[in-house]
């Protein structure tokens, strides 16, 4: 089977694989039919793996695809039925795994993509656990958004920010996979967006998702914009994911009491803060890491409602290598699709 495979930092190669054999008690087999690219795709590509791993590695940390052979003692699925695959191998057994908190596991064995062989491959075996069902109206292609993009969002603004109908959210970097996700996911509730973009180009964009008002945060202080726009009360949710360029300045955005939940740190892991402001605003800051398996259950949920992932382009295995530097230069408007 063919297989996208990092060697080297910097270096993938499509490689000619064996076949995994069939799957075993408790396994299902999935042909893999569409990859979707995130930012942790790009850290692998450059080699920032944060630990030890060994190349070559099959990368791929979010996909979607259909049950080829499903292994003995397999109740939940059938030959040919679309499914999504979590991106962590959990052990299902400590006490966050039992509550339904996949994302805490204590004995996590790696992110798949990242730290062990990941889904741009075409055919691969996983435990039953980690396999989600697709509805029958979601496409592969959608669905490959859920297990990371979608259901980051899920967890971050709903799980953590506990957003609410009627709020107003901060969007950082409204353009990007998550970006879009959440400007579709609070306006669904009738919150008012405000989000930003680096890029004039991106800014009809963001507002054909429903972006209530949208800034240019490189020509344009938009913590400052944000008190204009909100009368000087300041948002109740900033979405956070940018890092270091943004993180004081969402601070300032923020009304007193107000939630700011964090995922990402593109532009740098470190900042300092003012602790005064910190609790005398009342601030609540949430770090927010992955998803669970509910997230990505309520995630196919809401496609299956019409809420459907925006894609910026769809790339063959051939030319993963291309899209990853598209998405360094940050040109990106939603996802990349890799299709096997």
């Amino acid at each position: 089977m063919r297989a996208l495979t990092l060697v080297a930092d910097r270096q993938l190669v499509v490689a000619d694989l064996p076949a995994p054999p069939a799957p075993g008690p408790g396994e299902v087999q999935i042909r893999v039919g569409a990859v979707g690219l995130n930012h942790i795709d790009v850290w692998g590509y450059r080699g920032m793996a944060f630990v030890k791993r060994k190349l070559p590695i099959v990368v791929g940390a979010e996909a979607a695809g259909e049950i080829a052979a499903v292994g003995e003692g397999v109740t939940r699925f059938k030959v040919g039925q679309k499914v999504a695959m979590y991106g962590a191998q959990t052990c299902g057994h400590c006490k966050p795994c039992q509550e339904g908190r996949d994302n805490l596991c204590e004995n996590v064995g790696g992110l798949i993509g990242f730290h062990v062989d990941g889904f741009a491959r075409e055919l691969m075996n996983m435990p039953e656990r980690l396999v989600i069902p697709v509805p029958d109206q979601v496409s592969v292609r959608d669905a490959a958004c859920a297990p990371i993009a979608f259901s980051t969002v899920q967890h971050m603004l709903f799980d953590n920010a506990k957003l609410q109908p009627g709020e107003t959210v901060l969007v950082h970097a409204g353009g990007s996979g998550i970006g879009t996700a959440a400007i579709l996911m609070a306006k669904a509730i009738g919150c008012t967006v405000i989000t930003t973009v680096g890029d004039d180009s991106k800014i009809e964009g963001v507002k054909k998702l429903g972006a209530d008002h949208v800034i240019n945060y490189r020509t344009d202080r938009f913590e400052h914009e944000c008190r204009k726009i909100t009368k000087k009360k300041g948002v109740d949710v900033v979405f956070e994911h940018v890092g270091a360029d943004t993180f004081n300045g969402s601070l300032l955005s923020m009304k007193r009491g107000g939630r700011l939940v964090t995922c990402g740190s593109t532009s740098g892991p470190t900042t300092t803060i003012n602790l005064m402001q910190l609790f005398q605003q009342q601030y609540k800051i949430f770090g927010s890491f992955g998803a669970t398996i509910r997230n990505i259950e309520e995630s196919l949920a809401k496609m299956a409602n019409g809420i459907l992932p925006v894609i910026d382009t769809e790339v063959t295995i051939e030319d993963v290598e291309v899209a990853l530097k598209r998405m360094e230069s940050r040109q990106v408007f939603g996802k990349i699709i890799v299709r096997l």
